[in-house]
């Protein structure tokens, strides 16, 4: 608590507070395209002086004196009161009574001004002052004009707030302006918020308009129940349009002073974005902890592209220690991956080597329950393809990988012996060339496209990683370390579009009937000793019925003789909109597939799929639904069933719902196989004039249990937004992380405390910021 209150008094009398213009809205721009920098002022040096009265006296080469609506005009500048006078050769302006001035775009009211029509150099006492920039405004003893841009407000106040009793300004003995650069700099400066005094410093800057500035963020202050209470403090440093970098020490009451940098920078054929974060001596673990984010890509030449994304944390637990750190409390699988590639006209190369490292989870026993993908160092991929030669289209795929295991690195001690398999080797190489030739015939209101492919695939594998005999299923002979297939496969698939003129809820359509025949023939090689590097069970769906391998990855070519038929219409507005889309769709096989993983979650013993029905759309301009069932008619129940319901019946007013079931989705580490099933809602609604909540709630219908939770309230007055907003969030299979974000934000000026709004949208599909006029709609 010492080192917090230290930090506190510390940056209240630090010798600059910037209110730097939040990074996380405005990146940085390649300068070549850069727009937030001002546009240069029309050159009016040349331009004459004009000035008009009711009564005019004096000597015209000299002086004269003005009475009466005085108006007075050079180029961008406009000065007009009750009486004035006019020096000639000096061309100085002295305005008395009512004076008001328009100084390229800002507005000026006070007493007594004297002006240089040629430097910009002058005064104005008792003044106000609006700026057309960003409608800041507020009043003085006295405005000191140095030149076009700069001036200096004396014994002033400045604020965004558009009433003449202000909810929140800053008071101060004098205020430099500078609208060049877009920047005011208070000298012993007070921000009050409701006549209440919040914050103090000896000096205090803030921008002017939407540029990117320097200096010190607004703390960000909130709590978990992990760390405890939290106290952020960050330093922004604007380098140049392209290139930025931000620092931010970081108290954790409960485990000591957090570092972390992000630097970000964009140029002409390059970009790019690195985090890191460090907190030595963690006072709860007594370890250093760590994390490192790194995101580069760049053209070395036409065509010619590399790039990497590498990801690092010092342990197991560090993303549900430090839930709002760079290593997202959802990924526990880290990737370090460095790539380069190569366009040609019609082909395309390109080199990979990835790693991974695991963030592993372990449940109430001490056992693991994250595997580790295979690594590839490394992976050449080569594409190529061309269409409509004399008819047919054509392409090919080829690939070299090679596979290290990393499938039983875990922990010492976790109490698990893994021994590798013939499914899962220690590693090995793998090359595959997959050239395909199809003829496609496409007529208005049909398609007909047939097409075969081939499959070569050898493998080279590494030996046991323990030195223990791989298992041979029984009656098979052992394939030995070296082995390859080779397997066609011929599709044919065809089509009919019907249309016609149709009403929906009374508004014109136009509707389609669109049936669909998908033939695929691909014959059966036994793979049950084939490695499993990459390979999977596809997504049973609408895109996958329609693909000729019902696998993922290239370790298993599914034995094929079937058909799938499926038939959608769709009710579509003039404008191109859906409306309404409904489809049925069902695989049927001629011979039962004896292609496996090895187990029996993908056995298929029926003589045709589960059937797919779905229904979506934009069904009203508030109202879009989308619905996905798997139904097995042998089982006589849903398989699986994904209903989405989104409601926006205007701004800021958004309720969503979702429903998930999945039998397949069956996890192993809770009793009696519980499969998902669950509902998720969202909602962000306004409960009167200023105030709005926000929230989630995921609800596991199986465990009974609170999933991901969050619950809000927002207050926007004219000129400020008060949020608060309390989020759950499981990071493990045993362990929950809860915060709570506080934030006041004064417009145009800065924010105060935690920023929700990623949370916020990230949760609440639809969520629109409640600071943003009501035409806003958030993509």
């Amino acid at each position: 608590m010492t080192i917090l209150v230290a930090s506190v008094v510390a940056a209240a009398y630090m010798p600059m507070w910037a209110w730097a213009q939040t990074t996380e809205t405005v990146a940085p721009a390649v300068p070549a395209t850069q727009n937030s920098i001002k546009p240069p002022r029309v050159n009016d040096s040349d331009a004459p002086t004009t000035v008009e009265a009711e009564q005019m006296t004096g000597r015209p080469d000299r002086l004269i004196n003005l009475d009466n609506d005085v108006d007075m005009t050079r180029g961008q500048t406009n000065v007009k009161s009750d009486k004035a006078t006019y020096r000639i050769v000096e061309n100085e302006a002295e305005a008395h009574g009512c004076v008001r001035m328009n100084r390229y775009g800002d507005k000026y009211t006070g007493d007594d001004l004297k002006l240089n029509m040629d430097s910009g150099q002058g005064f104005l006492t008792n003044p106000t002052y609006w700026f057309k920039a960003n409608d800041g405004h507020g009043s003085a003893e006295r405005i000191d004009f140095i030149d076009e841009d700069k001036s200096k407000v004396i014994t002033g106040t400045y604020t965004t707030c558009p009433s003449t009793k202000p909810d929140w300004y800053i008071k101060s003995s004098t205020l430099d302006v500078d609208s060049g650069l877009g920047e005011g700099t208070a000298h012993n400066g007070v921000l009050y918020f409701k006549s209440v005094p919040i914050l103090a410093s000896p000096i205090l800057s803030f921008p002017l308009s939407n540029d990117r500035q320097s200096g010190v963020l607004p703390p960000i202050i909130g709590t978990t129940n992990n760390g405890g209470f939290e106290f952020n403090l960050p330093y922004y440093f604007n380098i140049a349009p392209n290139r930025d970098l931000t620092l931010y020490p970081n108290i954790i009451t409960q485990r000591g002073l957090q570092m972390g940098g992000d630097a970000r920078y964009i140029g002409d054929g390059y970009s790019g974005q690195t985090k890191i974060e460090y907190l030595p001596d963690d006072k709860l673990t007594k370890t250093n902890r760590y994390a490192v984010q790194s995101i580069h890509l760049q053209t070395l030449a036409p065509g010619f592209t590399m790039g990497w994304n590498v990801n690092f944390a010092s342990d197991n637990n560090y993303p549900d220690d430090f839930s709002r750190s760079i290593t997202q409390s959802s990924t526990r699988t880290l990737n370090r991956e460095f790539d380069l590639n190569y366009t040609g006209s019609f082909w395309n190369v390109a080199a990979l080597a990835s790693r991974y490292q695991v963030l592993q989870d372990f449940d109430s026993n001490g056992n693991p329950t994250l595997s580790r993908p295979y690594d590839r160092l490394p992976q050449v991929t080569l594409n190529a393809g061309k269409q409509d030669i004399y008819g047919f289209d054509w392409n090919v795929t080829a690939q070299y990988t090679r596979f290290r295991n990393g499938q039983y690195d875990f922990p010492q001690g976790s109490g698990t012996t893994y021994t590798s398999s013939t499914l899962l080797p220690l590693g090995g190489e793998r090359i595959y060339i997959n050239p395909q030739l199809s003829y496609p015939i496409i007529r208005p209101g049909y398609f007909i496209t047939p097409k075969i492919q081939l499959d070569a695939t050898s493998y080279n594998i590494s030996p046991n990683k323990f030195d223990i005999p791989n298992p041979i299923p029984a009656g098979q002979t052992p394939l030995g370390n070296s082995y390859s297939r080779v397997l066609p496969t011929f599709s044919l698939d065809s089509g009919l579009i019907f249309e016609r003129d149709a009403k929906f809820f009374g508004n014109p359509m136009t509707q389609t009937l669109e049936p669909r025949l998908f033939y695929v023939r691909t014959p059966f090689r036994d793979q049950s000793q084939y490695p499993l590097f990459d390979s999977g069970v596809a997504d049973f769906n609408f895109a996958q019925i329609f693909t000729e391998n019902r696998y993922t990855g290239h370790d298993r070519i599914g034995d094929a003789n079937q058909l799938t038929a499926a038939v959608i219409s769709r009710f579509i507005e003039e404008s191109g909109i859906e409306r309404l889309r409904l489809g049925i769709g069902q695989r049927f096989y001629f011979t039962p597939p004896r292609v496996s993983l090895g187990g029996t979650t993908d056995t298929i013993t029926t003589s045709r799929s589960d059937l797919l029905l779905s229904a979506g759309g934009q069904v009203t301009q508030a109202l879009g639904i989308d619905n996905t069932i798997q139904y097995s008619q042998s089982n006589n129940q849903w398989v699986r069933a994904s209903s989405n319901i989104k409601w926006q019946p205007g701004p800021k007013k958004v309720i969503n719902f979702s429903y998930q079931l999945d039998h397949n989705n069956v996890d192993p580490l809770l009793l009696d196989n519980k499969y998902l099933k669950q509902f998720d809602l969202s909602a962000q609604w306004p409960l009167s004039r200023r105030w709005y909540g926000v929230g989630r709630v995921s609800y596991s219908l199986q465990e009974k249990t609170v999933g991901q939770s969050l619950l809000g309230l927002e207050y926007k007055a004219d000129c400020w937004v008060f949020r608060v907003v309390g989020q759950r969030t499981p990071t493990s299979s045993t362990r929950t992380t809860t915060g709570i974000f506080v934030q006041l934000e004064l417009n145009g000026l800065s924010s105060i405390g935690s920023n929700p709004m990623q949370a916020l949208r990230s949760s609440v599909p639809g969520y629109q910021n409640v600071n943003q006029p009501d035409s806003f709609i958030s993509r």
